[in-house]
């Protein structure tokens, strides 16, 4: 595997990242196979233990894990943050970049046969290893994601638009076959976990309920309402045709900053969603203005076409007495 290209000759990807992208193709290529053979690599779902966010790691993200932080040596990537580590580790020794990643992402998902991904984030190392992350998402200099599902695919910006990139395999390669993707603005879609309906602000779920009252309510228009539980598939589903992703924080112990990790979840996958004519906020701020105070900090996410995240902010920043009265008012739930 190491020293081959997993991609077509017409990659536009910029010289000094390519060594680091090469080995992300490779390890992806890698673990497309070994998702599709399901069972035949073995158990991969089975429970291993628990990564540093206290979530249950299976067999297949300490593989992934193991794959990645192997590939890149001789890339160039000094230092390496991953969900499936506790701290950074080094790899490249005065290399000059970082990589934080998400080897395995919605792999509760592993043995439903659902889509499930990798999503990385490329920045410029410092000196110091953590420091390194602990910076806001708008100094990235690459982010994308490679997601298993019915076609292998990877998305991926280098700050100038997204490309789109889809695993033949025919020939092993990733090819291109969008370099400059957007997102529509027309889409009637969102994606929340609703059966923590209870659990949200008010403004959320007031901006949820009008999408709920349909053609009837204020919106005066139907939606769907989607959840695969992947944040890979959603935002792949956002990014294609468009919606809105929603994961805000809640009341429940330890759900007050959401569930999804800033550095190597929200911060890339917001630098690809703006690269894509897209928004990204926690619901007041810009993802991409943010800093983690932790390498595995969490926040609150609403990400897709701009014009809803714009309608989402919208709720957020009502007096709380009107969004009180907002919610009293149309609250389709309410007991």
């Amino acid at each position: 595997m190491t020293g081959m290209n997993p991609y077509s000759a017409d990659a536009p990807i910029p010289a000094r990242l390519r060594p680091a992208m090469e080995a992300l193709g490779r390890v992806g290529r890698d673990l497309a196979r070994r998702i599709a053979r399901g069972p035949l690599e073995g158990q991969l779902a089975a429970a291993v233990g628990d990564n540093a966010g206290g979530d249950q790691q299976k067999a297949l993200d300490v593989m992934a894990d193991e794959a990645f932080a192997r590939e890149l040596k001789g890339s160039g990537v000094r230092w390496y943050a991953s969900e499936e580590q506790d701290v950074v580790v080094e790899i490249d020794a005065g290399g000059p970049l970082a990589l934080a990643i998400d080897p395995l992402d919605g792999s509760s998902n592993i043995e439903t046969n659902v889509s499930i991904g990798t999503i990385f984030s490329i920045r410029e190392a410092r000196e110091d290893g953590e420091e390194t992350f602990l910076r806001p998402g708008h100094e990235q200099i690459a982010a994308g994601y490679i997601i298993y599902g019915p076609q292998c695919m990877m998305l991926v910006t280098f700050g100038t638009g997204v490309q789109d990139y889809i695993l033949d395999p025919d020939t092993g390669l990733f090819t291109l076959v969008n370099s400059a993707l957007t997102i529509s603005q027309e889409s009637a879609e969102f994606a929340i976990n609703a059966s923590n309906y209870r659990h949200w602000p008010k403004p959320v779920r007031a901006y949820i309920d009008d999408c709920l009252a349909g053609a009837e309510g204020p919106r005066e228009k139907n939606f769907n309402m989607r959840w695969i539980a992947s944040l890979v598939a959603e935002t792949h589903r956002i990014l294609i045709r468009g919606g809105l992703f929603l994961y805000p924080g809640d009341d429940r112990p330890g759900y007050a900053m959401g569930r999804l990790r800033m550095v190597y979840e929200c911060a890339p996958i917001a630098m690809l969603v703006e690269q894509a004519h897209g928004r990204a906020t926690d619901g007041t701020t810009r993802i991409l203005d943010k800093i983690p105070g932790a390498l595995h900090a969490r926040t609150p996410f609403v990400f897709g076409s701009s014009v809803k995240v714009d309608r989402v902010c919208a709720y957020f920043d009502l007096p709380e007495q009107e969004v009180s009265a907002l919610f009293g008012n149309r609250g389709l739930f309410r007991a």
